[in-house]
């Protein structure tokens, strides 16, 4: 990292300007303090980045051989492994076609945070729901626009899954793959119009040595982001089913490479949360009583992290086409998709942050990836104690909802389904207190 330091004349009590630029990446600020402080700074952020490098070089010998880079490095796609262990969420490997297409040497993004691919017309609520799958331990996939070394704005498609231990079910790396999104090209006059948006307002301000030169610049700096702010209501850029499946591809390809190079260690890691954990907090007596409900319905603990499914009936499994290993572990929302309606998840956020039932009509997604239109009912379920226990949630498609039927309406069933699962859990806590006392 380079850093240029400028002192202006004209004697004075003024202090020193110090202008830190990171050549590296793109972040700049001003700071009027005095020299001798700044020189400690950059000692201790020196001394820091030592430390998060003994870190790093742990990561991933605590986990894998060392083979594994290697093998990663043969990796033909653009994609970053951060671990959330590390203070800071560092970059712990960048691939080479990452460095490549970005610009950035390895060394100027190993201990990083991803942020420093951001930069003025990075989309601030993109950039809130990948900090919210960090910390719900979800995957993301969204379009996203990030700036390379030299300052140059890319769309891209970002891919961000979580890598789990096998033994215990932490969240020990996240990988995040980027596949460049095809556009079309803007002209060279354009584009050195934004690489001076993101390069010119500071270092005007560093060489500008009047202050009607500082005010002039402020002046043009704020009709720049002005018209930034229109020209970013313009743009929009979707990425296309095949860019989608590189991505896709990639996450594969990558989770096999630290799977066999984890099983060399003996401490497997894998792309979803170990079973174990949810599986235990099912008593076998509450298996059975809820396999004898034939209704399409799951079960969720709203105690554990992520409020994961714990329960999934042959129904449920049947009308999704999932295994039960691929639904156990995993919160709900992996039925979503890109036409689920956001109001609809938001109903059902709401009733369970007010512990309320509810029933709402919201488009999901089979294995397959077709769509079905759910009527669905959430209710939670109480123990003994009176305490939620579980949130079970009955699902009838809309198709079989108003397909000519005979006996029970949907609704009557859900309901019975909801009573069955209460009577369940209840019944048997009862029991497990009886023989406790």
């Amino acid at each position: 990292m380079n850093n240029l330091k400028l002192s202006r004349g004209g004697g004075g009590t003024h202090n020193n300007t110090v202008c830190t630029w990171d050549l590296g990446f793109h972040h700049h600020r001003h700071q009027y303090t005095e020299g001798t402080q700044k020189h400690t700074q950059v000692m201790e952020e020196q001394g820091s980045l030592q430390q998060i490098g003994g870190l790093i070089e742990s990561s991933f010998n605590s986990c894998y051989t060392s083979w594994v880079y290697e093998a990663l490095d043969e990796l033909e796609h653009n994609f970053t492994i951060t671990d959330p262990t590390i203070s800071g969420h560092p970059i712990v490997f960048a691939s080479n076609g990452f460095l490549k297409m970005t610009g950035y040497l390895k060394d100027e993004v190993i201990g990083r945070n991803g942020r420093i691919f951001q930069g003025p017309r990075t989309n601030r609520r993109s950039i809130m729901e990948i900090r919210e799958a960090i910390r719900e331990e979800k995957n993301i996939s969204m379009s996203l626009l990030n700036y390379k070394k030299d300052g140059t704005p890319f769309w891209m498609l970002f891919q961000l899954s979580p890598i789990f231990s096998k033994h215990d079910g932490r969240v020990i790396h996240f990988v995040s793959v980027q596949v460049p999104i095809s556009r079309r090209k803007a002209n060279s006059e354009d584009g050195n119009r934004w690489q001076e948006l993101v390069l010119g307002s500071c270092r005007r301000e560093v060489c500008s040595d009047t202050v009607m030169e500082l005010a002039r610049c402020r002046a043009l700096d704020s009709f720049i982001d002005t018209d930034n702010r229109v020209l970013e209501r313009e743009e929009s850029c979707e990425a296309s089913d095949s860019e989608k499946g590189k991505a896709l591809t990639a996450i594969g390809n990558i989770m096999s490479v630290l799977t066999h190079y984890s099983e060399l260690t003996g401490r497997l890691v894998c792309g979803n949360r170990s079973n174990s954990a949810v599986i235990c907090s099912l008593t076998s007596a509450l298996h059975i009583s809820l396999g004898r409900i034939k209704q399409s319905f799951v079960l969720t603990d709203p105690q554990l992290l992520n409020m994961p499914i714990v329960y999934a009936s042959d129904a449920f499994l049947s009308m999704t086409g999932y295994n039960r290993h691929e639904v156990l572990g995993r919160n709900c929302r992996f039925l979503n998709g890109p036409d689920t309606d956001p109001k609809a998840i938001g109903q059902i956020k709401d009733s369970i942050q007010s512990s309320q039932a509810c029933s709402v009509r919201i488009l999901n997604y089979r294995k397959d990836r077709s769509s079905f239109w759910n009527c669905l009912h959430i209710s939670p379920v109480r123990n003994a104690s009176a305490k939620i226990a579980f949130y079970v949630c009955v699902q009838i498609e809309e198709a079989v909802k108003n397909g000519v039927t005979q006996g029970l309406s949907p609704e009557t069933r859900q309901l019975g389904t909801v009573g069955a699962v209460k009577v369940a859990v209840r019944t048997l806590s009862m029991t497990a207190g009886s023989s406790r006392s």
